[in-house]
């Protein structure tokens, strides 16, 4: 929390500082805000993949290499509403829209690439249900993003806050 006579929109949270966003009239405390959009975002990102994966297995039942495709796409929406969300409710940053756009899918990038790499063979060598591994592998995605955006996505020095 910011001392008393310090204006809120300078305190950090996981590194993103700003504005207060909407969701600070319902929680008062920005870290709160931030997990709950990060839960949100969580659920979201698992949802955009079982509807891939349902969409792609009635596509191509029998086929392994859907579950890369199902992969790819629910990472694309996901990110995409995942730095709508945090941009909007929880922190009202202003300027460096891409720049925080391109900090932010730098983050979800090492995530996407682990998610490459363990959720197929889980799935094509192990003879997993591709959502039940994925929903494992969600638990790994949620830490490393906290740690990513909590020293990268949206950070801002001091004097860059608006």
């Amino acid at each position: 929390m910011s001392e008393p006579g310090t204006p809120a929109e300078t305190e950090a949270v996981a590194g993103m500082s700003g504005p207060d966003g909407p969701l600070l009239r319902l929680f008062r405390d920005r870290r709160v805000a931030f997990l709950f959009v990060g839960a949100i975002n969580t659920a979201i990102g698992f949802a955009w993949f079982v509807l891939f994966s349902f969409l792609f297995r009635r596509g191509w039942p029998d086929a392994d290499w859907t579950v890369f495709a199902v992969i790819v796409c629910a990472q694309i929406t996901s990110t995409l509403s995942a730095f709508v969300f945090y941009r909007r409710l929880v922190f009202r940053v202003r300027g460096h829209l891409w720049l925080d756009f391109f900090r932010f899918q730098l983050v979800y990038l090492g995530t996407f690439v682990l998610n490459l790499v363990v959720v197929p063979p889980l799935k094509i060598w192990l003879g997993w249900h591709e959502i039940v591994a994925q929903f494992l592998f969600t638990f790994v995605i949620a830490v490393v993003s906290w740690f990513g955006h909590s020293r990268f996505s949206f950070h801002r020095k001091q004097e860059d806050t608006p």
